[in-house]
């Protein structure tokens, strides 16, 4: 099956460094001629459902990129390493960074990519802590799918009128990588693997969790070590992970109609109202009252 052609591009001007090898395809192309001078320009991106027999092996690239894998295996020779290609890895290269992928046939590869370009081009690197030549996961696997939609249904939607948007978007998904970045000795450890265990559990649970020793308890884990855990791998302690679960749930309920405060706090785990009211205006900057009175 061919690739699906490009909403902006004639199929025989579509860029030499788009890959053959892929089932189908959703790609956009803004400008391949992008100003040096300006700060960022997004040049192209999409997503890839490769082949069977996907493979490219290039010495180098005119523009930064970001891969980010959604489904299948595959392999990456990146800077004379090697890496195993999985959901949820991430990886970025430029000018003078050898790279060569493959795909698992049992498993072909599904990819996002964007390239990009201009003089704060490294700068947006450093901010998600992808220099050229790095790999890292993210967690969830899935957690950058929805931006990276975004950003293509924007550049098929929009082409070139639609880059200042593209950028800003690109932005967001940088500041999104440098969230849920796992370094990838570190995501390979069993203590990262205790945080992935831990994190789901409270997000499956947290109507019914109340304390954080209770949450340790239920993922057989010292209190403390859960904390130390968070601390290492997260932005936050897993009891304000806990309380930010149970507020924007609270918020959820507060936008139906009848819906009281207490039944609110209750769904939540909370006995006292006014304990609620304390933690949701803590948590999300307003009061449950006025925030059922906002438009």
């Amino acid at each position: 099956m061919k690739p699906a052609k490009l909403a902006n591009l004639p199929a025989e001007q579509e860029p030499a460094f788009f890959s053959s090898a892929v089932a189908a395809a959703r790609r956009f192309y803004l400008d391949l001629n992008p100003d040096s001078n300006v700060p960022v320009s997004v040049v192209c991106g999409g997503l890839e459902q490769c082949g069977r027999d996907y493979a490219i092996h290039r010495e180098t690239f005119p523009f930064l990129s970001i891969e980010y894998v959604a489904r299948g295996t595959g392999q990456l020779h990146l800077q004379g390493k090697s890496y195993a290609l999985a959901p949820g890895t991430i990886f970025s290269y430029g000018p003078g960074i050898r790279h060569d992928i493959t795909g698992d046939m049992r498993s072909p590869l599904a990819k996002y990519f964007v390239d990009f370009s201009g003089k704060n081009g490294m700068a947006l690197l450093k901010l998600c802590q992808l220099a050229p030549g790095r790999v890292a996961r993210v967690f969830p696997p899935d957690a950058l799918g929805a931006l990276f939609d975004e950003l293509i249904h924007t550049g098929l939607s929009f082409g070139r009128q639609g880059g200042g948007l593209c950028v800003k978007l690109l932005e967001c998904l940088a500041l999104k990588i440098a969230r849920v970045n796992a370094p990838l000795k570190d995501a390979e450890t069993p203590a990262f693997v205790s945080y992935q265990q831990c994190r789901e559990h409270i997000k499956l649970n947290f109507r019914s969790l109340r304390t954080l020793e209770q949450a340790a308890s239920e993922c057989h884990l010292d209190k403390a070590y859960l904390c130390r855990l968070f601390r290492r791998f997260d932005q936050q302690t897993p009891y304000h992970y806990l309380l930010s679960l149970k507020m924007n749930h609270a918020a959820e309920l507060l936008q139906q109609p009848g819906i009281l405060v207490k039944q609110a706090a209750e769904e939540t785990g909370f006995e006292d109202p006014f304990h609620f009211s304390r933690v949701f205006r803590n948590i999300l900057g307003v009061s449950p009252a006025k925030f059922r009175k906002m438009p």
